[in-house]
């Protein structure tokens, strides 16, 4: 548990230390990326004061919301999100930062229930045009933005994306840079938008100077995966 402790404290303090450099204190919220770590793991970073948690995967996901049922955590499906999943998603977890393609808009907005608060949604964005990555087009951002909005059961809230990972730290920030701009666009358009979701445990610094405001950190939290 001190261990948990004492890491967790070291990513927070490199976390705000980048954000005030950026000029912005306090503006940069930490997402735990928990996937394919036990209940346990997260458990034991949850008694330490965190609260954020992402999954990659819907099932590992529900598996763990309902293993940790009596804390009080905030659960965000990261990963690619097949149609079939969707209802699961919708039922299970609080933010899907990896929406795409108009079908999900649907599919999710039909699933959330009515008695849960509307589901924070962010688009994801295939910023570099990779062939083997998930995301929509930038040119695509803003009618599928204007989907989500209409839909009354989900909250768009932002952005994010997985840039390529270039061994230029100038590239990885071009494309950061590329995502802020969209952002801004999309937040001129839509008051609900307030989440930039770009960054992880080898980039996030860069991340932030270019207006990250959720950063996604796994290695740096729990250790290398086996």
């Amino acid at each position: 548990m001190e261990s948990f402790a004492r890491t967790l404290h070291g990513v927070l303090q490199g976390i705000e230390n980048a954000a005030t450099l950026s000029g912005r204190p306090g503006a940069v919220k930490l997402l735990a990326v928990s996937k394919t770590r036990p209940a346990e793991a997260v458990r034991a970073l949850a008694a330490v004061g965190q609260r954020a948690f992402g999954e990659n995967y819907v099932q590992e996901g529900v598996a763990k919301r309902q293993a940790l049922a009596d804390l009080d955590l905030e659960w965000h499906l990261i990963g690619h999100l097949q149609s079939n999943k969707s209802r699961e998603a919708a039922e299970h977890f609080d933010w899907v930062h990896s929406l795409d393609r108009p079908k999900l808009v649907d599919a999710l907005g039909q699933a959330r229930p009515a008695d849960r608060p509307p589901l924070n949604v962010l688009i994801q964005v295939n910023v570099d045009g990779e062939a083997s990555k998930s995301g929509c087009a930038p040119a695509d951002v803003m009618a599928l933005a204007g989907r989500i909005a209409a839909a009354p059961r989900l909250r768009l809230r932002g952005l994010m994306a997985i840039p390529e990972p270039h061994p230029d730290p100038a590239h990885r920030r071009d494309a950061f840079r590329r995502l802020k701009a969209l952002q801004d666009r999309l937040a001129a358009a839509h008051p609900s938008v307030d989440t930039l979701s770009m960054g992880m445990s080898d980039d996030y610094a860069l991340a932030i100077a270019e207006g990250s405001t959720l950063v996604r950190i796994g290695t740096a939290l729990f250790g290398r995966r086996d």
